[in-house]
């Protein structure tokens, strides 16, 4: 049996891939694949990952993915594979009803937009691609452009700067009041233009609308809340010995990420300004004592690796941890939002 999985060579798991991912011998490994394993891939995308996987032994994937669009191109890996994979569209919060409720051995995420999504110009995910304003993953709920319409310039102001870290959050958002008041927003590059407008990005930085467009899509896909509930939900259905396999690609998921594995595992420095709280038994042991980066040859082939960091864990015998919780940025409900803003 040979591999391939995002090296773009036909494998014995279905062929090359549109999408390349990032890190996915890494993902394999730590995820332990062998005989007899059942494995979620919560983010199929393109199946990189999900071909790696069924490549390295004779186990079963259940393939999750909200995008209807990556669901259906899939349906010729599911027919290759003969009942060895199985492909649900939904959010990979959902990846405890994917299973039925039957425990698994392994959960991969692979955070962020697919290159399918972002080089598609009326998905509205890109500047550099005019197109509708959309940003949805799936194919229901509020658009970037609704949240661009109906935000206040505070609310607006807070989305940028806590999901975009932009700096000139409170100018971008003054700029795009101003700039809706005279036309409506409805396209990518009118956006982009109006961002350009306010801030200045120079040779060789990052487009000067990057960060905007970063948090308008997190904020429409509910991207961070996301995350933290499928953490939660395969911290319940992987078994002991099962493996938790992220890979992020900026500072907001990867601290999510860390933070969970450090408290799952005892090993989160508690506050001095707090009383000391009884511990819980460890629910992970860390796999990953730093995050796993790409090496120079797969970020020379794949420019996107050059941003992703992998951390992992494996289960332990302990059970669930009663604390859900993962500290998010507090931001205003989507209701609130599509009302013009807090009352």
């Amino acid at each position: 049996m040979t591999t391939g999985g995002g090296s773009g060579q036909p494998d014995a798991a279905g062929g090359p891939a549109r999408h390349i991912p990032v890190l996915v011998k890494q993902v394999a490994d730590y995820l332990n694949v062998r005989d007899g394993a059942l494995i979620i891939d919560g983010t199929f995308g393109a199946g990189g990952y999900t071909r790696e996987i069924l490549a390295r032994a004779n186990c079963k994937v259940i393939g999750i993915d909200r995008d209807q669009t990556a669901i259906a191109a899939g349906f010729d890996l599911v027919e290759r594979m003969g009942g060895r994979l199985e492909l649900v569209e939904d959010t990979f919060s959902a990846l405890g009803e994917a299973t039925g409720g039957v425990q698994v051995d392994g959960v991969t995420l692979d955070l962020g937009v697919s290159s399918m999504q972002l080089d598609t110009a009326e998905r509205g995910f890109s500047f550099r691609l005019d197109g509708p304003l959309d940003m949805r993953m799936g194919q229901d709920g509020p658009t970037a452009a609704d949240i661009v319409t109906h935000a206040d310039e505070r609310d607006l102001a807070n989305i940028i700067f806590l999901l975009g870290e932009e700096r000139h959050s409170r100018s971008v958002a003054r700029a795009i009041v101003r700039a809706r008041g005279e036309a409506a927003i409805t396209t990518t590059r009118q956006l982009a233009d109006i961002v350009g407008r306010v801030v200045r990005s120079k040779p060789n930085e990052i487009h000067s609308a990057t960060r905007t467009f970063q948090a308008l899509r997190l904020f429409v896909n509910d991207e961070l809340g996301e995350l933290a509930r499928a953490l939660s939900v395969a911290e319940r259905v992987l078994k002991p010995g099962g493996r938790l396999v992220v890979v992020s690609f900026h500072s907001l998921e990867d601290r999510i990420v860390k933070n969970f594995f450090s408290e799952r595992a005892g090993t989160r420095a508690g506050s001095r300004h707090q009383p000391e709280a009884k511990a819980e038994p460890a629910t992970f042991t860390t796999l990953t004592k730093k995050p796993v980066v790409a090496d120079d040859a797969e970020t020379a082939h794949n420019p996107r690796a050059r941003s992703a960091k992998l951390r992992a864990g494996e289960r332990t015998t302990a059970a669930p941890s009663a604390n859900v919780a993962v500290p998010l940025p507090n931001l205003p409900p989507l209701h609130e939002i599509l009302r013009g803003g807090r009352q």
